[in-house]
């Protein structure tokens, strides 16, 4: 049976695909109460991590909260520790030990059949991000068919609900994802069934939990104790009474009562709106080069901006939106399921919807030149290139080595500056070091470190192979034909890279 997994950080939803309906999983809690979603949290029962509904019931100070948001970090590999309570875990035990929760609850529901699954990533995650998802699920017991970035499954729930807003004119549609831990945005052109990603942008930290740490200081400085030291359970809970106060909120909110003790705090909602306005507005001039230079959708191709994501359903974030764009902008009936709903449309072999996507960033490598006096750039696979199913995206350079090591620094970046064609903002993938003279193929990793960059005379000959599948994975491979030598790396998810002759 297949399925769409929307992992989110505070919350997975998950939709099921059942003969053409898309419905969402009646997840239950412990006390047997219909909630419709998986709480995205891990804690140590003992020695044992579990996850979900269990980890809450422990109320356990090894409760660990919004572990997702780790996977945005740049340098995260599986080894990155995760502090619960007094102990640590691997990210990538974490990670593991939900994806069975989650799976567990699909096995329940499938009955004998086998577990497949389309998961939703934010569309600007980088490798690791998406490579580590889908390892933990893969471990987990399910098949994963593909990853599809978020905002561009929540657009096939805009084509099922607003078909009538599309035509030749107004073809494109913003999704304005807003969840817990990220923003993305992303523009779509939709012609018929097909979807095509234009662009997509975002900011890895900022959600719905940002929003409830505001209103948490809020309310301490309300009752006069903004100055006082919580310990991390303590803040936590006080947190929690945050969230929970600002998930009941309705457009005639005036005032919100959130429990510090024995003590009730009166927080009032325009003092709250006041504060995380300037959170709204970082997401309107993230999307604004999506709009261009209009202030208003009249003149554009766009027929809506659509709002999905549990944070946009605070009613400042629709309220501010419409203020800009008027009745163009229209809020999913179910902010945190339309993502699900839409992975589950993905995953479904009979739907007549198909997606073109597009990478949210580029993947180049700096070079030793120079015999290793300078390093030049190499832009090997622009932002938004798409990547399809099939074999992805393959880009291949030929060459002779100029220098008997390759030092090869693989880099994912957002831009490349228009003056010097240098990547800005970038993260390090995988850092390859490769011996091209043959005699120094039995040197230890830190022995070839360790050798001087020299030019050399008639080099091998060298392939160097970058390979993006349909799920945004690099991969990279160099070779010496010649001589059948290669290096290999899966990057960014912190194992050696492999060598063989």
């Amino acid at each position: 049976m297949r399925f769409g997994i929307d992992f989110g950080t505070t919350r997975t939803v998950v939709a099921a695909v059942d003969r053409g309906n898309y419905p969402v999983l009646p997840v239950t809690d412990l006390e047997g109460d219909p909630c419709g979603y998986i709480p995205s949290v891990v804690a140590l029962d003992g020695d044992r991590l579990v996850g979900g509904w269990e980890a809450l019931a422990l109320d356990s100070p090894t409760l660990v909260r919004s572990f997702k948001r780790l996977l945005s970090d740049g340098d995260t590999t599986a080894e990155t520790p995760v502090r619960l309570g007094k102990q640590e875990r691997t990210l990538g035990e974490v990670l593991v030990a939900f994806a069975e929760v989650v799976v567990g609850q699909l096995r329940e529901y499938a009955g004998d059949e086998d577990v497949e699954i389309v998961l939703g990533v934010p569309a600007n995650a980088r490798s690791a991000q998406r490579l580590l998802t889908l390892d933990a699920f893969t471990r987990a017991g399910a098949t994963v068919l593909g990853m599809v970035n978020e905002p561009s499954a929540a657009a096939f729930e805009y084509t099922h609900l607003h078909a009538r807003t599309l035509s030749s004119r107004r073809s494109n549609v913003i999704v304005y994802d807003l969840g817990g831990g990220t923003f993305d945005v992303t523009l779509m052109r939709i012609d018929g069934p097909e979807h095509v990603v234009e662009t997509s942008l975002g900011i890895s930290r900022l959600g719905g939990d940002d929003f409830d740490e505001v209103l948490a200081d809020l309310a301490l400085a309300t009752a006069g104790r903004a100055d006082d030291v919580f310990g991390r359970r303590a803040r936590q809970k006080i947190v929690d009474e945050a969230r929970t106060a600002k998930e009941q909120l309705k457009p005639q909110s005036r005032r919100m009562i959130l429990e510090l003790g024995d003590d009730d705090v009166i927080v009032p909602v325009p003092e709250f709106y006041g504060e995380v306005t300037p959170l709204v507005e970082q997401t309107l001039e993230v999307m604004q080069p999506l709009i261009g230079a209009s202030e208003s959708l009249t003149e554009t191709e766009i027929a809506g901006i659509y709002l999905v994501g549990g944070a946009s359903a605070l009613p400042l974030v629709p309220r501010m939106l419409r203020e800009r764009f008027g009745r163009r902008v229209h809020r999913s009936p179910l902010p945190t399921a339309s993502t699900a709903v839409g992975l589950a449309i993905a995953a479904d072999p009979d739907s007549d919807y198909h997606l073109r996507d597009r990478l949210s960033r580029g993947i180049g490598v700096f070079r030793e030149r120079d015999a290793g006096a300078a390093v030049s750039f190499d832009a090997l696979v622009g932002p938004d290139a798409e990547a399809g199913a099939g074999d992805g995206i393959t880009i291949t350079r030929r060459y002779r080595a100029a220098h008997n090591v390759g030092w090869f620094r693989y880099v994912e970046y957002s831009a490349l500056d228009a003056a010097t064609d240098h990547p800005g903002d970038l993260t390090l993938l995988t850092e390859v070091l490769v011996p091209f003279d043959p005699a120094l193929r039995d040197l230890s990793p830190v022995e070839l470190a360790a050798v001087p960059v020299e030019r050399c005379e008639h080099g091998p000959e060298v392939i160097e192979t970058v390979t993006v599948d349909g799920n945004g994975i690099a991969a990279i491979s160099i070779q010496c034909p010649e001589d059948d030598f290669e290096v290999t790396a899966t990057v960014n998810v912190g194992q050696p890279v492999k060598v063989r002759q």
